[in-house]
């Protein structure tokens, strides 16, 4: 079955970086889409960005343009999320997701996704 796994996340300051890592497993991802949510204490899931592992197109949330950067792996089956300019307002469990197909306008909804990493927590102390 499909596995997502996250690893990456830890404590920063404002200001610095992080670069989480998700491993998919189980099948071939060429005709999946993968996203990156977040959660914070006592909010909703949020869509943060979204990559299409075939032709790598990627979308952002407004909150995160101009600071984070969604890439893939093709031969690694991983999927980044390289995270600058950090805020505190951007403390969260960061999740990684998968659908199948091409991502449309609905990528921004976790309802898209069949699949779920465990999460990684990223805090970003002021």
């Amino acid at each position: 079955q499909v596995q997502l796994v996250e690893s990456g996340g830890g404590l920063v300051q404002a200001g610095g970086s992080l670069r989480l890592s998700c491993v998919a497993s189980g099948r071939t991802f060429s005709n999946y889409a993968m996203a990156w949510f977040r959660q914070a204490p006592g909010k909703e899931r949020e869509s943060v960005a979204v990559i299409s592992w075939r032709f790598g197109n990627t979308d952002y949330v407004d909150s995160v343009k101009g600071r984070f950067t969604v890439s893939r792996d093709n031969a690694k089956n991983m999927v980044y999320l390289q995270m600058n300019t950090l805020k505190p307002e951007d403390t969260a469990v960061y999740y990684c997701a998968a659908t199948r197909g091409v991502y449309s306008s609905s990528w921004r909804s976790s309802a898209t996704y069949a699949y779920w990493g465990q999460g990684t927590q990223v805090t970003v102390s002021s």
